[in-house]
């Protein structure tokens, strides 16, 4: 019995622990002591009004420069990342999807998870990924994603539809299966095809094992993607947190009704 319950804390670990964060851009504070703990195999989704800080939220975890972070703290597995680079934070587990993929002529979507996959495995001091064990991988992950093979030899995200950005994206995360997946509003601008396409991925690439944080304006997508816990963001911190019936509260009645509550 003892033994059950100690397997059992162990397979629900905390991943992600953020205390008292506060943070600024261009001298203007967003971030104003919010606090989230997220453990390993949950799902939290973080909703709230245009200008709340979620996306500054999801780029600060990312160590993304153009953010200063004023004071507190936020730690992966145990460890302090603070001061980490965007890299650094990537190597140890951290995948930031975004709300605007980038293009880059000339660079394959295969090649460019090549260099990403061995870049991170030359910071944990391992060598490249042989070439036969790469093939395999990303036969096996395509085919998991349901995406064609042709795909994968297009430049990154050029001429790509919104869908095909996303769910690039989505196959970057299942390359390099990282500890916690944010995802910052990955159902802007997908229609339902596409939404549910990518929402799929997501939950056949959950385990115990890692964590997501979805980032949406959206009930939408909390319908493919249901999560263990719903936040709501609001004036730089979370003001309410519940399950995934808050979602539903929050499509029908907006962000008014909080508000007041903290009046």
């Amino acid at each position: 019995m003892l033994l059950a319950k100690k397997l059992k804390a162990n397979s629900t670990k905390r991943m992600l622990k953020i205390e008292n964060l506060q943070a600024s851009i261009d001298d203007k504070s967003i971030l104003k002591g919010l606090g989230l703990e997220v453990k390993s195999g949950e799902v939290h989704a973080i909703m709230g009004p245009n200008g709340a800080g979620k996306s500054t939220l999801a780029n600060v975890i990312a160590g993304k420069d153009d953010y200063e972070v004023t004071a507190g703290s936020i730690e992966l597995n145990g460890q302090d990342i603070s001061e980490l680079s965007p890299e650094e934070r990537a190597h140890e587990g951290i995948f930031l999807s975004f709300q605007y993929p980038v293009e880059i002529p000339g660079v394959s979507v295969t090649n460019f998870i090549k260099t990403a996959i061995n870049q991170t495995r030359k910071a944990k001091g391992l060598e490249d990924m042989p070439a036969k064990d790469m093939l395999k991988m990303i036969r096996e992950k395509s085919e998991l994603l349901e995406i064609d093979r042709k795909f994968l030899s297009r430049s990154l995200n050029e001429g790509f539809s919104g869908g095909e950005k996303k769910r690039n994206e989505i196959f970057q995360m299942a390359m390099l299966e990282p500890k916690l997946a944010i995802l910052d509003e990955t159902d802007s601008g997908l229609d339902i095809d596409a939404l549910r396409i990518v929402a799929n991925g997501v939950n056949k690439l959950k385990s115990k094992e890692n964590a997501v944080i979805v980032i949406t304006h959206y009930q939408r997508l909390l319908d493919y993607i249901v999560p263990d816990f719903v936040h709501v963001l609001h004036d730089g911190k979370i003001v309410k947190s519940g399950d995934a019936s808050l979602a539903l509260e929050l499509e029908a009645k907006g962000y008014d009704w909080i508000k007041q509550e903290l009046v």
